[in-house]
């Protein structure tokens, strides 16, 4: 994530792919307004509630919105909100676009998203995971139970009685 190996672009890309559980058909309709910063504070608006973004990809994140996201001359406005513009004014990159710009760049897209949701499934109630990454709870719920998650015997509510 840290290295200049890759355009900078593509680590946004991946990061939020390997992080966040995210397809590339969502991450295209990102905008930087979904991503909040308030004080030492990062969050993505990716769900409800809006979920935390940790160092040093907060950083990265933060540098590549004001200052590393592209400008195509003749096609994007350097005012253009997409975290991912695309080469017509006013759209975002198409999806098939930054999937091969990522392949390109070694990223498993499918295989590192697909990774992820079972890791965050096991490691958080599943229902918490959808609402927080944007997916439905039916679908985190039987990730969980492939990944052989133990979140169903979890009772959810206050515990402090």
């Amino acid at each position: 994530m840290t290295s200049d190996d890759l355009p900078l672009m593509e680590r946004i890309a991946a990061a939020l792919i390997l992080l966040y559980a995210q397809p590339v058909r969502r991450l295209i309709r990102l905008t930087v307004h979904d991503v909040q910063h308030d004080g030492d504070q990062v969050a993505l608006l990716l769900g409800d509630p809006p979920t935390p973004v940790p160092e040093p990809f907060a950083k990265l994140l933060l540098g590549y919105i004001h200052d590393g996201r592209p400008n195509r001359p003749g096609g994007t406005l350097p005012t253009s909100d997409w975290l991912f513009p695309g080469r017509r004014a006013g759209q975002p990159m198409d999806p098939a676009t930054l999937g091969k710009r990522l392949t390109a760049a070694g990223v498993p897209t499918l295989n590192g998203r697909t990774a992820t949701l079972r890791q965050l499934v096991l490691q958080a109630p599943p229902s918490v995971v959808a609402g927080m990454l944007g997916y439905h709870a039916v679908h985190t719920e039987a990730v969980a139970a492939q990944a052989g998650g133990t979140w169903k015997k979890y009772a959810p509510g206050d515990h402090t009685r």
